[in-house]
C-alpha cells in the first residue's frame, strides 16, 4: 500500500503537521490509544467522534476530516453518491464471529428468520451495513422491498423506536447489537453469510494529495494496533469502555465480534465488493455508475 499511496500523493504537504481522523463510537480512537500505537508520532492527530458511518462519511466528503474507518456498504453508498473519497486500507476478520452485524427484535417477536420479515417494519440507517444486511436478508428469503417497510433512522432513534414498539426490528451493528441484547432483545438474523463485513480506511481525496506521508504512517501504526488488539481484547475493551461510556461487558462483546486484521486492497477484494454495489443497485438504492475500481488505492 505504501508505494501505491505515495504515487497518489503529489501535493505540497502544507498541512502535514495535522491528521484529522474520524472515529465511530470510539472505535479507531480507542484502538490507537489502548495499543499505544501513536506513541512517538511526529505529527498531531485530531479526533472527531461520530455515531455512524454515514455521519463520518459526510465529514470525509466535505474535507472536515482526512481519514476514517467505515464498513464496505456505507463506503460504496457514499462513493456512488459522488463523494470525493477513496479506500486506502482494508480490515477483515480472520474468523467472523456472530453478532458483528445483525437484525435484532424484541424477545417475544415472531420474527425468527428472514421469511418472518414479510409485512414488518424494520428500522435501519440508510446506506449502512445494517441497511445492506436487510437487503441481503430479503434476497435470501425471496422477498423484495415491497414486502417490508424500511424505516430509516439514526442508531439512537432506531433503538428508541424498537423500545417503543414503533418498529418490529432493527438491522444494525456493534456496539448497538450488544446494547440491545443487554436490554433483553435478541438476534433474529445474523450477518455472517449475508454481509461481508469488510472495513475500509477511507481518505478524503485532498488528504491523499497533500498528506500522503501522514496517511501512510497512520495506517502502518493502525495495522500494528489491530494485531495488538487481537491479543489484548480485555485491555482494548477497558479503554473502549472508558472512551465511550459503554458498560465493560458490552465493550468486550464489541471488540470480540469486531476483531479484524489488516488486509491488502487487491483485485480479488475489489471483485468481492461488487456484490455490495450490485445489491444496492438491484434495490434501486444506488443509481450512479462510478467505476468500482476507481474507489480504491491498491496495496503494493
Amino acid at each position: 500500500m505504501t508505494s501505491a499511496l505515495a504515487a497518489c500523493g503529489r501535493g505540497t504537504g502544507a498541512n502535514d503537521g495535522l491528521l484529522r481522523v474520524g472515529s465511530q463510537k470510539g472505535g479507531t480512537k480507542s484502538l490507537m490509544l489502548a495499543s499505544g500505537a501513536l506513541d512517538g508520532i511526529s505529527y498531531k492527530v485530531e479526533w472527531s467522534e461520530f455515531p455512524a458511518a454515514q455521519n463520518l462519511l459526510e465529514a470525509l466528503g466535505s474535507g472536515a476530516v482526512d481519514l476514517g474507518l467505515v464498513g464496505d456498504a456505507p463506503f460504496q453508498f457514499a462513493y456512488q453518491a459522488g463523494s470525493p473519497i477513496k479506500a486506502i486500507g482494508a480490515q477483515v476478520a480472520d474468523q467472523r464471529k456472530p453478532g458483528a452485524i445483525a437484525l435484532i427484535v424484541p424477545a417475544a417477536s415472531s420474527i425468527r428468520d428472514a421469511k418472518g420479515l414479510k409485512g414488518k417494519r424494520i428500522a435501519t440507517t440508510r446506506g449502512s451495513v445494517g441497511h445492506y444486511l436487510l437487503l441481503r436478508a430479503l434476497l435470501s428469503a425471496g422477498l423484495g422491498l415491497k414486502d417490508v417497510t424500511a424505516v430509516f433512522l439514526s442508531p439512537s432513534d432506531s433503538r428508541a423506536a424498537l423500545q417503543a414498539g414503533a418498529v418490529d426490528g432493527w438491522s444494525t451493528w456493534q456496539p448497538y447489537v450488544a446494547t440491545a441484547q443487554a436490554d433483553g432483545d435478541r438476534i433474529a438474523i445474523e450477518g455472517r453469510g449475508l454481509a461481508q463485513g469488510v472495513g475500509f480506511d477511507i481518505a478524503y481525496d485532498g488528504a491523499i494529495k497533500d498528506k500522503q506521508p501522514l496517511l501512510t504512517d497512520f495506517l502502518q501504526r493502525e495495522a500494528k494496533a489491530l494485531t495488538w488488539a487481537s491479543e489484548h481484547l480485555d485491555a482494548y475493551a477497558k479503554v473502549l469502555s472508558q472512551e465511550t461510556g459503554l458498560p465493560l461487558p458490552i465493550a468486550k462483546e464489541t471488540v470480540v465480534t469486531n476483531s479484524r486484521l489488516r488486509a491488502p486492497i487487491n483485485q480479488q477484494l475489489i471483485d468481492q465488493q461488487q456484490v455490495v454495489l450490485d445489491t444496492f443497485r438491484q434495490f434501486g438504492e444506488v443509481k450512479s455508475d462510478r467505476p468500482l475500481k476507481d474507489a480504491f488505492v491498491l496495496s503494493a
